[in-house]
């Protein structure tokens, strides 16, 4: 048994089954024993490999996007730069690499990186020695003014709670023991689902719901945000564009999928993103959002083919060919493409950003 895991149990001894919330929360974040304070999980060697992780193009094309977005916005001559979940720090250098060509955005930026783990913050001022980043636990204590925000796989990371339909209504599915180790069970009837629950579909018995309460709290942020000055803010990530029903929590270790409930704190532990209850919270807080349009689309409408083949012109023929299927995994239908969604929200007024145009775009 995993330190954590006993920790839990003690938990779960003294007061009772506990929700997937506060569950995920201790795998993930303990100071001592979460899973992403203790190491560093990223790449072959690790749990699981990103997209900058994948491609160098990656990090470029976003840079680029943000560059283009600046002028989009109004060219302010301030913009603070953020990125949420920045990993081991590669999206954000290849990011800076690549706007160095663009002085002019460049010299606005100020960056600030929402991290919590100490072991990343140290990856990522290695990464980006020389731009001087500032770290933030949360997201509400970035400072004010025009801001560009990129999120990749960050909102699938962060805690949901998963409603289980009964007979007699939505109740929480919780986390007990039993002899047999962790075990999933359902408690009593919430009291806020009815309106937590959108009429997606008719409900059966054991229909699951999941709900990210930390989605609805970065989205009232931005609303708050962008109300008061322009911006963008970027979300790529694995999940769903309309809201339905079903069990998305998995854990993955060593690049393969494992038990969410054996060994809390040594497997990541994810679920997918409802974009489209994402997508509601900041049109009702009166911000601008479009998308979601799948990673394969955003990418490719950004050039991803054509600045691939340029990297891989002249280069030997190992180096091509790592760049061509870098872009292949990034945008196949089987791979990244289709799974992975993208959706921006902005500031009321703000014109359709590129990536876009072709794509999905909702006005508030």
């Amino acid at each position: 048994m995993s330190p954590l895991e006993g920790l839990i149990r003690a938990r779960i001894a003294a007061g009772g089954p506990i929700g997937v919330a506060e569950y995920m929360e201790m795998a993930l974040g303990h100071p001592e024993y979460g899973y992403y304070m203790k190491d560093d999980p990223f790449g072959v060697s690790g749990d699981f490999i990103t997209a900058p992780e994948i491609s160098q193009v990656f990090g470029e094309l976003i840079g680029l996007w943000a560059a283009v977005t600046w002028q989009q916005i109004g060219r302010p001559e301030n913009v603070v730069v953020v990125e949420c979940g920045p990993g081991r720090g590669t999206l954000m250098s290849d990011f800076l690499r690549t706007v160095k060509s663009i002085p002019e955005f460049l010299a606005t930026i100020d960056i600030h990186l929402v991290e919590t783990s100490r072991v990343l913050r140290e990856r990522q001022k290695s990464a980006l020695a020389g731009f001087s980043p500032h770290w933030h636990d949360r997201l509400d204590t970035v400072p004010e003014g025009p801001m560009i925000l990129i999120s990749n796989e960050f909102l699938d990371a962060l805690p949901i709670r998963q409603l289980v339909r009964t007979e007699t209504g939505w109740a929480e599915r919780r986390i007990g023991v039993d002899d047999s180790g962790l075990q999933f069970e359902i408690g009593e009837i919430a009291p806020d689902a009815d309106h937590l629950v959108p009429p997606v579909a008719f409900a059966t018995p054991g229909d699951i719901f999941e709900i990210c309460p930390g989605a609805c709290e970065v989205a009232d942020i931005l609303n708050r945000r962008l109300s008061r000055a322009p911006g963008a803010a970027l979300f790529i990530d694995y999940g769903h564009d309309s809201s339905s029903f079903g069990d998305t929590l998995q854990a993955v270790r060593s690049h393969k999928y494992a038990s969410v409930l054996s060994d809390p704190g040594n497997a990541d532990i994810t679920a997918h993103v409802d974009f489209d209850s994402f997508g509601q919270v900041l049109r009702r807080g009166g911000s601008r959002t479009m998308g979601p349009i799948t990673q394969s689309v955003f990418l490719t409408a950004l050039g991803i083919v054509e600045r691939t083949e340029k990297l891989a012109h002249g280069t030997a023929p190992e180096t091509a060919a790592i760049l061509r299927s870098g872009t292949r995994r990034l945008t196949a239908p089987d791979g990244m493409g289709n799974l992975f969604k993208v959706m921006v929200a902005t500031h009321a007024d703000c014109p359709t950003l590129a990536g876009f145009e072709t794509g999905i775009v909702v006005a508030c």
